[in-house]
């Protein structure tokens, strides 16, 4: 196989990853007189804030998801490839991925973060991450399954092991899904499956530290605590999971619980890259670079969101959260470098982080939101995160879309999208996807010379 795109006199970029840093990059380089090559192993863009609503079955993967093609279909000299990023070699400025190698003059990996299972085997196999569209069809899935089967399982303690949702990590995400989840047990089962004791369903949210959502403030984290005890979820503190095994999470106090439905948003790590490894690499396996975004030593190689690690920005010595707003306002900035590098022009801008504070919502009307020193919980703070995210939603139908649902939900208590469906790939593709999978690095290097 070939990437098969022409070079042209241009200089081009190589854009790795399409998520909310490597899109706003590639639209705005627009008219930027170079060549602009985007990179992703899905077709489509993802809205990561709302991932969890489609794993509660509160919203359609669709209407969170844009393809790529459909989103810079009128742009010139712009090129899309599905393809998986495997392996840089700088020194030959050339990136290699499971569709062939690409030659470039700037890369930029902006491929994001994947869960981190700290080196855990049985986690990383049997736990249900929520990072991508496919993994929340997946909790989806297993949710809505789990409730049928709860009917119709022969034992008491099958039946249990099948009610029993555990989610690790207090973070943003763990807090939602774990409110979206209380939610379902109060207005979908009693409708849908009358014949089940909605009691019976126990909603466990287990954090290793002593509070929730650690970036926020603390009055938010004991108002997040608050809201998700009175929606009957339970909250444990200080709980270590070390381990999944039988159906029961092992927790480091000896202690354990049943369960078939087991979450993991405990952590996260930058996607790996080989060929940008050992001292090129810092916390969470993020790639080190300098205040323009500019790894060191790499010649026109750049990282930026939750892949890079930057600790010249003297507010966030540390690093930067790994949020959606980094990635974005680091996007920008290097869209304006770019083309200054592009016209010969050296006086780049450094990044400085632009914190316009965090959010999280729990449940109908129930959410936190810090802004600047303004901390708002409650109705408020709901209202102001329905705004944000509807607003940040690409195209108009998904807005719509988004909006309507949201509306017929909050009146109604009832939406039509807990279909279970299980996707199969035709025997072709699935002996392709087995082949490129042992498929070695320097064969396909060797093979592209």
């Amino acid at each position: 196989m070939s990437i098969n795109i022409k070079r042209t006199s241009e200089k081009r970029v190589v854009i790795v990853g399409g998520g909310l840093g490597g899109l706003r990059l590639a639209e705005d380089l627009k008219d930027s007189g170079m060549q602009v090559v985007l990179i992703d192993k899905n077709n489509y863009h993802q809205f990561p804030p709302l991932i969890y609503q489609v794993a509660s079955a509160g919203l359609a993967p669709n209407s969170i998801a844009f393809p790529f093609r459909q989103l810079f279909r009128h742009r010139k000299d712009f090129y899309f490839r599905m393809a998986e990023a495997r392996a840089v070699f700088p020194e030959k400025k050339i990136l290699q991925t499971s569709i062939g190698k690409i030659d470039y003059d700037y890369l930029v990996f902006a491929a994001g973060a994947t869960t981190n299972f700290f080196g855990n085997k049985n986690v990383e196999e049997w736990s249900i991450p929520m990072r991508t569209m496919a993994e929340a069809m997946g909790l989806r899935n297993a949710l809505l399954s789990n409730l049928e089967r709860a009917l119709t399982c022969a034992t008491e303690e099958e039946r249990q092991e099948l009610l029993n949702i555990v989610i690790v990590g207090g973070g943003a995400t763990g807090v939602e899904i774990a409110g979206a989840v209380s939610e379902m047990r109060r207005y979908v089962i009693p409708r849908d499956y009358p014949d089940m004791d909605a009691s019976h369903m126990h909603i466990y949210l287990l954090e290793a530290g002593d509070r929730l959502l650690a970036g926020m403030s603390k009055a938010s984290s004991d108002k997040a605590l608050k809201f998700l005890r009175d929606m009957g979820v339970d909250v444990q503190f200080g709980k270590m999971v070390t381990d999944y095994r039988d159906f029961r999470v092992m927790i480091k106090d000896g202690t354990s619980i049943a369960t078939r439905t087991f979450l993991w948003v405990s952590g996260i790590r930058a996607q790996p890259i080989t060929g940008i490894e050992g001292e090129q690499l810092g916390r969470g396996f993020r790639i080190k670079v300098d205040e323009y975004n500019r790894v060191p030593g790499l010649d026109g190689v750049f990282a930026i969101g939750d892949q890079c690690l930057m600790n010249s920005d003297e507010a966030f010595p540390n690093g930067h959260p790994q949020l959606a707003q980094v990635a974005i306002q680091q996007a920008r900035l290097l869209a304006k470098n770019l083309r200054k590098i592009n016209a010969g022009d050296n006086n780049l801008a450094p990044f400085h982080y632009n914190d316009l504070g965090s959010m999280a919502t729990i449940g109908r009307n129930k959410a936190v939101a810090d802004i600047g020193k303004v901390h708002s919980q409650g109705f408020m703070a709901w209202m102001l995160w329905l705004v944000v995210h509807l607003r940040s939603i690409l195209g108009v139908k998904n807005k719509l879309i988004v909006m309507l649902t949201w509306a017929w939900q909050y009146f109604s208590h009832n939406n039509s999208m807990r279909t279970l469906v299980y996707a199969t790939k035709p025997k072709m593709i699935r002996e392709r996807i087995k082949r490129e999978a042992t498929t070695h690095l320097g064969e396909d290097l060797l093979s592209e010379e």
